[in-house]
């Protein structure tokens, strides 16, 4: 193969993915609430620590005004060690919302956010369970929106896509590849009929397909307890759905934690998904362009960054609504450079830091460390 055909082949790949996120970023479905909302709902949320976003993200939970549950869901934060210095918050804000209650817990799992999950979701009084992020802030109609598409039966588990809000500029860069690199990549998953998955940001399913796979038990162990989650319940033969609803996050650190998380999160998927983790150089597309630039077709290589841009800019805003990339779309291509790095070393080791602790996975993605003993 001549570098003539080569440069037109990788042209080819780049410039279609590029497309085809663009497609998924503009015609995502969006759905409304039906009128025969299920219910009554209990809200699950895994707390460790304190930082100045747990306060916005717990009242964001604790008023659903305009929601057709009226007033039938509860609010259960879970921390896993007695003096945990969330506690107090919980404390003040449990006193002016009567729906939201503290379960300590005291199951000890290798994942022990896990572990938290268990105990929650066995104090829950209620058939329908939302899990989410203890940092992870929501609009007023989140309830009805989440928890209507488990109306049909044949939809196991409800997840959405989430909006990053970084407090430091590495982890605004880090938010960044968030809006235009996994979001639209996940649009993208769904439109192909990749339907699996499931994110932290939101869990939404029923007590009872839970209890068909074992409970939060059966991925006690293993570190992707949310995809773990979204893959079990798929088996049960139900769809996996990506609702229109999109929530916050909060990102911070500096650049080692961020370094950190996203090999974390490289070394992770790898685990989970070994296939897909090879294909995804693929989605890269500075990776790409630099190979373009080197072959001397410079027109390609501007053709495919003009694409990637406005790729970027479309998930970005049209699709999450998120400032930082107006403000930062020409970190971009820096932003994937970084990305491909990270993805070199997530191909490598079996070692990840998580909330300050080294933990080794096994081949499934299962952690090898001993449980948490805090």
């Amino acid at each position: 193969m001549n570098l003539s055909a080569l440069a037109v082949i990788i042209f080819g790949i780049a410039a279609a993915y590029q497309l085809l996120a663009i497609f998924a970023c503009l015609f995502r479905k969006r759905k409304t609430a039906p009128a025969g909302v299920r219910g009554p709902v209990s809200i699950l949320k895994p707390v460790h620590g304190s930082d100045p976003a747990l306060r916005a993200a717990i009242l964001s939970h604790s008023k659903f005004p305009h929601s057709k549950f009226r007033g039938e869901y509860e609010l259960l934060c879970g921390v896993h060690d007695p003096n945990d210095a969330a506690i107090p918050l919980l404390e003040e804000l449990s006193r002016e919302f009567p729906s939201l209650r503290i379960v300590e817990s005291r199951t000890k799992t290798a994942n022990a956010k896990v572990g938290v999950l268990q105990d929650l979701a066995a104090a829950a009084r209620f058939p329908i369970l939302v899990v989410n992020d203890a940092d992870i802030r929501v609009d007023p109609d989140y309830l009805d929106r989440v928890v209507a598409p488990l109306a049909d039966p044949k939809v196991g588990l409800v997840t959405c896509l989430y909006r990053p809000n970084g407090t430091s500029f590495a982890s605004r860069f880090e938010g960044l590849g968030v809006s235009t690199d996994f979001a639209p990549s996940a649009l993208v998953a769904r439109l192909v009929g990749v339907d699996e998955f499931a994110m932290g940001s939101t869990l939404a399913f029923r007590k009872t397909d839970l209890e068909k796979i074992g409970g939060f038990a059966a991925i006690a162990d293993y570190l992707a307890d949310d995809y773990q989650l979204g893959h079990r319940i798929h088996q049960l033969g139900l769809k996996c759905v990506l609702s229109d609803v999109i929530v916050e996050t909060s990102l911070g650190g500096g650049w080692l934690d961020v370094w950190r998380h996203q090999v974390r999160w490289a070394r992770t998927i790898r685990v989970s998904k070994p296939a897909g983790y090879v294909g995804l150089p693929v989605t890269n597309a500075m990776l790409w362009i630099v190979i373009l630039w080197l072959l001397g077709r410079f027109q390609m290589a501007g053709i495919v960054l003009a694409l990637r841009l406005w790729m970027a800019i479309l998930a970005g805003w049209f699709a999450l609504r998120s400032r930082d990339v107006l403000k930062f779309w020409w970190l971009v291509p820096a932003r994937d450079l970084f990305a491909f790095a990270v993805w070199i070393a997530g191909l490598f080791g079996n070692t990840v830091i998580w909330r300050d602790r080294e933990l080794r996975l096994d081949a499934e993605g299962r952690i090898q460390s001993k449980p948490h003993s805090s």
